[in-house]
């Protein structure tokens, strides 16, 4: 049986704008981000047809110092899949796609003193980021993982999920499964979580999807592996963010080390679906990290292809976008899976 996020639904979503979404993807996609797709509507019955599968890619450019570089054009960019030169079929300098926001705070030991500002400075991203179109979840985490707040574009119901966020470090965890015993201890689920998040929350979504992750980076008793996570995001087409964010005083306060906390692992989650990590500290506030995070979303490439191999054998795909620049690093998820 499939694990599941362990919910209280305490707030329901809004349950009529799925179908909105959907239309407006399709019409996007067909009328400004793929030009030459038919799209065909009967006078009784109207339908939307979309006959040409193409791969879709979000992603950033940044110059040697890191910061973002905008009003590149299609040809500055050159992409490759397995090896192989793709031919472009759109790019865009914007998009105005849906947007999908799973916000997932790490509610841990480690991290109860921080909780009040993560609350504060999440509700006001949701209110400066999201559009009519756009949609956004929260969710939990820490021995369990809880969905306090469904789909919505609502902030009071947002608000509520975030007062919704208390210290979590009971035994317990996704259901169904073995109690935790000392040899498998579960603390942070932070890989249950992201696979969680991926699989049963975004993979029915269209339009932009981006997991935003806020914690230090340890994961203590998840029963799937990082990999696993990491393809369900990718599989998902999800970009995963990570905010690195390390309450050193509780470190020092319990005899810990804090040298052993790393952000490696959250730096590998967020590169190989084309996102990256905040370090939130003193110089970067969480509202701050916020701040940026709306900017590069804002600053994002869209481009599409049809690949040169017909096949949806399931198989992983490679993908390599280069510039003309030698100074320019692209950021974008490193492949994707040919999945029919």
């Amino acid at each position: 049986m499939a694990l599941r996020i362990a919910t209280r639904r305490r707030n329901g979503a809004s349950t009529n704008i799925s179908c909105m979404r959907a239309i407006s993807v399709l019409l996007v996609s067909a009328m400004l981000l793929a030009p030459g797709v038919p799209v065909t509507f009967a006078q009784d019955e109207p339908t939307i047809k979309v006959e040409v599968q193409l791969v879709n890619i979000l992603f950033n450019v940044r110059d040697k110092r890191g910061g973002l570089v905008g009003s590149l054009n299609k040809d500055d960019f050159t992409i490759f899949e397995d090896g192989k030169q793709q031919d472009l079929k759109y790019f865009n300098r914007e998009t105005d796609l849906p947007l999908t926001i799973g916000l997932l705070i790490d509610v841990s030991a480690s991290q109860g003193n921080l909780i009040d500002i993560e609350r504060n400075a999440a509700y006001q991203f949701f209110g400066s980021v999201l559009r009519k179109q756009d949609l956004a979840f929260l969710i939990s985490f820490g021995s369990d993982a809880e969905l306090l707040q469904d789909y919505t574009n609502s902030a009071t119901l947002l608000r509520r999920g975030l007062e919704g966020l208390q210290v979590n470090s009971d035994v317990g965890g996704l259901h169904p499964g073995p109690v935790p015993t000392i040899s498998q201890p579960r603390g942070t689920i932070l890989y249950d979580a992201v696979y969680l998040a991926a699989s049963d929350q975004l993979k029915g979504q269209v339009g932009r999807k981006v997991l935003v992750l806020i914690t230090d980076g340890e994961d203590q008793g998840s029963r799937y592996k990082i990999a696993q996570a990491i393809e369900a995001a990718q599989r998902a087409d999800a970009i995963i963010y990570g905010f690195y964010y390390v309450d050193r005083a509780f470190y020092y306060g319990h005899g810990l080390v804090f040298g052993g906390v790393s952000d490696s692992e959250l730096r590998r989650m967020s590169e190989e679906t084309g996102g990256h990590v905040f370090h939130v500290d003193r110089k970067l506030t969480l509202q701050d990290a916020f701040s940026e995070l709306q900017n590069e979303m804002r600053s994002q490439y869209a481009i599409g292809y049809t690949s040169t191999n017909p096949n949806k054998d399931g198989t992983f795909r490679k993908i390599e976008i280069k510039t003309n620049n030698k100074d320019w690093k692209v950021q974008a998820r490193k492949g994707y899976y040919a999945t029919k």
